[in-house]
């Protein structure tokens, strides 16, 4: 007998990132080739992205992917979430010229509400929400806080694409695969003050920081290149990162599905509970390790050195200040 169909609704859908997104999910990358699939597109009520919906599911239908069972197009964010188990949060508002970090959160406040209370009004009774949009941290704590009848700890948010990053960057410098390089982890607001982790990542099962003895880098070039990627992406290409960023959602709800490895971790934005002194209720970047039953855990007893702690504490602050700003929509 064939599974019931793994019901994912995507906002954003026909955005850069949902449509590099899209198709992965149909073909079975993100719950396996066994899993029958059926996606909920959503856009906003306008018919350029309406229209350029329709596009996307008319190549959907072409690519006659085994598993893909039913596409719904909406605009409507309760129709959009009727149901569904995932809820993939992809679209929010970018920032536009002249715009500051703030005024972002604060515009797209708005949207994140409405979001989680359809979600909390339609959804299946399993459903678990990833948020991508930015600032995906404060905007995963709005959606949560407007969601009252889904747990907590169904909701996170991705910094994956970080974590790919610092393993990429950890990998060139030491000359060897991405695959020696393990628990290349993220702390922290999904910004420009996350930190990536050298002192607990691994390469060929060694510490970092013992296999490449240049803490000037580490502390300066890793950093800087990690924290701002996107940043140089946007100047290298024009628009922001979107084939990285769905591989990423792709391998962030995976990961979630899965038992992860003995000994290892992964970067996922929860909930705190006051781990690693980040204040409970803050959403960050914690190492999380999933029992691939629905269930994880935020890994306890890891070592931050000096340097580590106070980037941490910077990148804390921060998410203390956006929650502040938005404080109006957490009820």
């Amino acid at each position: 007998m064939n599974p019931a169909p793994v019901r994912v609704a995507v906002t954003g859908a026909a955005g850069q990132i949902g449509y590099a997104l899209v198709f992965r999910i149909a073909s079975g990358q993100m719950f396996g080739p066994d899993r029958p699939v059926a996606l909920h597109l959503i856009e906003v009520p306008a018919e350029k992205p309406m229209q350029a919906l329709k596009g996307v599911a008319m190549e959907l239908e072409d690519c006659a992917f085994p598993l893909l069972r039913d596409v719904v197009l909406t605009s409507d964010t309760k129709a959009g979430f009727q149901d569904v188990n995932w809820a993939l949060l992809v679209g929010a508002k970018p920032r536009g010229p002249g715009m500051e970090r703030n005024d972002l959160i604060k515009e797209n406040g708005g949207i994140f509400t409405g979001q989680g209370r359809a979600i909390n009004d339609a959804a299946a009774e399993d459903v678990r929400v990833v948020v991508v949009g930015n600032p995906c941290n404060t905007n995963c704590m709005i959606a949560m806080n407007s969601a009252p009848e889904v747990p907590r700890e169904r909701f996170s948010a991705m910094t994956r694409l970080d974590q790919n990053r610092a393993q990429a960057q950890l990998a060139r410098k030491a000359g060897v695969p991405t695959t020696q390089v393990k628990n290349a982890l993220i702390w922290g607001n999904h910004s420009a003050t996350q930190v990536p982790d050298f002192h607990n990542a691994t390469i060929g099962g060694k510490p970092a920081d013992q296999v490449i003895r240049e803490r000037a880098w580490l502390e300066g070039e890793f950093f800087k290149v990690v924290q701002q990627r996107g940043a140089a992406i946007i100047t290298a290409r024009g628009v922001s990162s979107a084939a990285s960023a769905a591989n990423a959602l792709v391998e962030h709800v995976r990961d979630l599905c899965t038992p992860t490895p003995k000994g290892e971790w992964r970067s996922v934005c929860v909930r705190s509970d006051g781990s690693y002194g980040v204040p409970a209720g803050l959403v960050s970047s914690f190492p999380v390790r999933a029992d691939g039953k629905g269930g994880w855990e935020i890994v306890s007893g890891l070592a931050l050195d000096a340097f580590l702690q106070r980037k941490l504490a910077a990148s804390v602050a921060e998410l203390q200040q956006e929650q502040a700003l938005v404080a109006h929509l957490l009820g």
